[in-house]
């Protein structure tokens, strides 16, 4: 009894010692607690501005690609369509290389002041291009300047490219996901936060459709590339003021090229033990352990085998990026053909883009008390594949009533109307008829594509959501280069009937009936597929964790350490038992 007095007090002294010795430090935590979070806040401002500008640069080159291409560098239709749906998935995948670039050959403060330079000439030589030579004047004398067009649509491509480039190094490296540390995030604070960050992306798109569109139009139809160029040189300033803060640096875990090495290698293992007989495996990618012939750890095999289990989720969006991608491009001509007066008023073509993007901005806060209601039952594991079903199928028949829209335009009669100065023939069908296929693609938009977010940050570990993150990428752009082949092909194989310069010649409406159809089988066999990923989330966090080597590792040294605990705290062993 006198030694468990003795013992007792001993403790309440040592813990007594312990809170004394701690109050300062705490203090001084608090102390610091407080400019800590004033820097966070201000380096998530800074990075939601410059994604802003970003974005605000981008689709300032995109509104009005089709129109510019067609009246000022004489381009057929299709051939303007996939010139924007290319530069769409070039700034799509530019990201992904520009991440490798960073984590393996140049430093990413060196890369970022590479991909501002770029960014800066791209945004700088598209005012080049549609600058209005033919209209200088010296002395009064009308001075006739022409740029050869063989030579305008080098510097145009040029310029596409490293506008893209610095796009992706902006994206990457500067405003990537990891920025915004959501690491410790449940699904419901996930999915909140990429509904509205698209609610903000698509807010300042809404903002661009409608005045640069405008002023590139009818305004300054000449001059309307020097409004990107200004937006760049703002995200620039904005970098260059806080660059220290708004670099991030990722930690040093799976890359890229560490997943691809993961699959070839278990492909090339695969052949090899197909020839010679060999034990069976659960999966194909094990082959890549090293324990079974491959050179990856175990770590990286099932970190890669949890990524796999999301490339039927990749596959089945690109399609569906194929249809949204119909916005800058087939809705767009059709569009263009429309009767654009509106009480006196010409509206820009691209504004049209603005009823796409009212239901997702009016979708996001109902979203947000569904999510909220859906979430709060813990009896149930929400998905949000559903949304991804519903998204894809509005995709679908937003497609198909683009086709019998077109085919409503051509019953009504031909009208004149003057765009940039060209005098066309278009359609005098009001252009608001076509409201309803916009309206379905922005509802497909509002419900698929944070879904799809949430889906491929949440469902894998924690080191491996850049690199999912990074794959959802590539598929999307795969998907901006899919709209593009598809538009070629169609334009082709018909002879120009199913994609033509002159919608009211040609048979548009076929071409829709047709992705329309594939996006139908595609919707379904997502259907078929969709209950892979309602309870994944539980095998990644209790199977795929427990099973990694250092984890089990980690597991047992805290055994040991409990029964240490136990073994020095216990007053039934004598001393000698306890040496």
């Amino acid at each position: 009894m006198p030694a468990a007095d003795r013992r007792d007090t001993l403790e309440k002294g040592i813990l007594n010692h312990m809170a004394n010795k701690e109050q300062p430090g705490s203090s001084d935590h608090a102390g610091k607690a407080v400019p800590q979070a004033e820097k966070k806040l201000h380096e998530a401002v800074c990075v939601l501005l410059v994604e802003l500008c970003e974005r605000f640069t981008f689709f300032g080159i995109v509104c009005n690609m089709i129109l510019f291409c067609t009246a000022k560098l004489g381009y057929r239709s299709h051939q303007a369509a996939m010139v924007n749906m290319c530069f769409v998935g070039s700034s799509t995948l530019s990201p992904v290389l520009v991440g490798w670039l960073a984590e393996y050959l140049v430093g990413r403060t060196k890369l970022v002041c590479i991909c501002m330079f770029l960014h800066f000439l791209g945004t700088a030589l598209l005012p080049v291009v549609s600058f209005p030579f033919e209209d200088v004047y010296v002395d009064r004398r009308h001075i006739i300047l022409t740029l050869p067009k063989r030579e305008q649509k080098i510097v145009f491509y040029f310029a596409l490219l490293t506008a893209s480039l610095g796009i992706g190094g902006i994206r990457a490296i500067v405003c990537p996901l990891s920025a915004y540390s959501l690491e410790d995030c449940g699904p419901k604070e996930l999915l909140s936060f990429f509904n509205w960050f698209h609610w903000l992306v698509n807010l300042n798109s809404a903002v661009v459709f409608v005045s640069i569109s405008y002023i590139q139009q009818s305004v300054a139809r000449n001059l309307g590339f020097l409004i990107p160029f200004v937006s760049g040189l703002m995200a620039m300033i904005t970098i260059h003021m806080v660059r220290g803060e708004m670099i991030y640096k990722p930690k040093a875990d799976s890359s890229l090229l560490t997943t691809f090495g993961v699959i070839l290698s278990a492909l090339k293992t695969c052949r090899v033990r197909y020839r010679y007989c060999s034990a069976a495996v659960p999966s194909w990618l094990d082959r890549a352990k090293e324990n079974h012939g491959g050179h990856y750890s175990e770590s990286q095999v099932e970190g890669t085998k949890s990524l796999a289990r999301l490339f039927p989720l990749f596959t089945f969006q690109i399609l569906y990026r194929a249809c949204v991608m119909q916005i800058p491009s087939g809705y767009y001509l059709q569009t263009m053909n429309s009767n654009l007066h509106f009480g006196g008023f010409v509206l820009p073509v691209a504004a049209m883009n603005v009823i796409s993007i009212v239901p997702l901005l009016i979708l996001v806060p109902i979203l947000e008390c569904i999510n909220s209601w859906l979430f709060s039952s813990k009896d149930t594991g929400h998905s949000p594949t559903i949304y991804i079903v519903v998204g894809h199928l509005c995709a679908a028949l937003s497609v198909m009533v683009a086709g019998f829209s077109e085919m409503h335009r051509k019953h009504f009669p031909q009208v004149e109307q003057t765009l940039s100065q060209e005098v066309l023939l278009v359609s005098s069908m009001p252009c608001f008829h076509l409201a309803p296929q916009y309206i379905l693609l922005g509802v497909a938009e509002a419900l698929v594509t944070p879904s799809c977010s949430l889906l491929s940050f949440q469902l894998v570990p924690a080191r491996m959501r850049g690199i999912s993150m990074h794959f959802l990428a590539l598929f999307n752009g795969a998907g901006c280069f899919m709209g593009a082949l598809f538009v070629q092909t169609a334009h082709t194989s018909t002879q120009g009937s199913w994609f033509p310069h002159l919608l009211h010649e040609g048979k548009l409406e076929r071409f829709f009936f047709f992705l329309a159809s594939l996006m139908t089988v595609n919707t379904l066999g997502f259907w078929t597929i969709a209950h892979r990923y309602n309870n994944l989330h539980e095998d990644c966090t209790n199977e795929f964790r427990g099973n990694l080597p250092g984890e089990k590792l980690l597991k047992h040294q805290k055994a040991i350490k409990h029964y240490n605990a136990i073994l020095e705290s216990s007053p039934i062993l004598s001393p000698v038992e306890k040496t």
